[in-house]
């Protein structure tokens, strides 16, 4: 098997947090170039509201600026020394970038974490694990928080 790209989608929850060991390790073992991608949800694009009194412009590049300080600083302890890490923010519906992601850049696995989001936000959001390893281009590993997380 020939893995030279790697992409670990990233939503800065537990669940990512415990898929980045995996991404890193098969990045160092397959010597592989690792795309780390944080997708902005974009509300507009996927209900298609109008939100009155907000400047969505505004939100948005608050939105993108957060997410580089959190792209920076969620993965930079485990790819320290890696050679070749890229970082990408977009904008738009998590599994839908991620897919487009994978196609445009012709990766060979997606390492991601399947426990991101819960409760409203998810019945709202989806499950964007569930749809990119129903509609990916190519394997993708999943990774399940631990169950006896804190014991």
């Amino acid at each position: 098997m020939k893995v030279e790209r790697i992409l670990f989608p990233t939503d800065f929850s537990e669940g990512s947090s415990h898929a980045l060991p995996y991404a890193v390790d098969f990045t160092k073992h397959y010597d592989a170039q690792l795309y780390i991608l944080h997708v902005v949800y974009d509300i507009t694009q996927a209900t298609g509201l109008h939100i009155p009194h907000i400047s969505t412009e505004e939100v948005s590049k608050e939105l993108n600026d957060w997410a580089a300080k959190q792209i920076d600083s969620c993965c930079i302890e485990e790819t320290r020394g890696l050679p070749n890490v890229e970082k990408r923010i977009v904008q738009g519906i998590p599994y839908e970038e991620t897919l487009k992601f994978a196609e445009e850049e012709k990766i060979d696995m997606i390492v991601m974490g399947t426990y991101g989001r819960a409760g409203i936000q998810r019945l709202i959001f989806g499950n964007t694990a569930e749809r990119v390893v129903r509609k990916a281009p190519c394997p993708v590993l999943t990774v399940r928080v631990p169950e006896h997380r804190g014991e």
